[in-house]
């Protein structure tokens, strides 16, 4: 029995798969975001396509050092209730800062399409437009005196 090729991981895949890691508590390994992505997507990706995205990579390493922080940190103890109130106040503010940001990048997003798409009027490359900027000479000016 061969074994068929998974389908490509698209910006949509890609997005659940963060989405799934920002929310994910417990033990976190490769073999278990595979399984899990398996379960949810019905696809089955390996650890090094799951790895080569940016995104979920980035996603994975982050998580994965929240994960260690909590189990590691004060929160696995219990809290009192002034804690449990700041806890939440905490986490509702996160929340609404996490909105507002999603809109922003949103925005940056659009106005992203709207630079491109001048630049491709204008016939800029994307070579060009990746040009580094030039260094800062930070050297003490010198003024001549005529």
């Amino acid at each position: 029995m061969t074994k068929t090729r998974g389908k490509n991981l698209d910006d949509d895949a890609i997005a659940l798969i963060v989405g799934m890691l920002d929310g994910w508590s417990g033990k976190l390994t490769w073999d278990l975001l595979i399984e899990a992505i398996q379960k949810r997507l019905r696809v089955r990706y390996t650890r090094q396509a799951l790895d080569k995205r940016a995104r979920i990579k980035i996603a994975y390493q982050v998580t994965k050092a929240r994960i260690s922080k909590i189990s590691t940190s004060k929160y696995r103890r219990k809290l009192s209730a002034a804690e449990l109130d700041a806890f939440i106040q905490r986490t509702n503010r996160l929340e609404a800062e996490n909105v507002r940001l999603r809109a922003e990048n949103e925005r940056l997003l659009e106005q992203y399409v709207t630079w491109a798409y001048n630049a491709y009027l204008k016939g800029l490359t994307k070579e060009y437009l990746n040009t580094p900027l030039a260094g800062v000479d930070r050297e003490i000016t010198k003024f001549y005196l005529l």
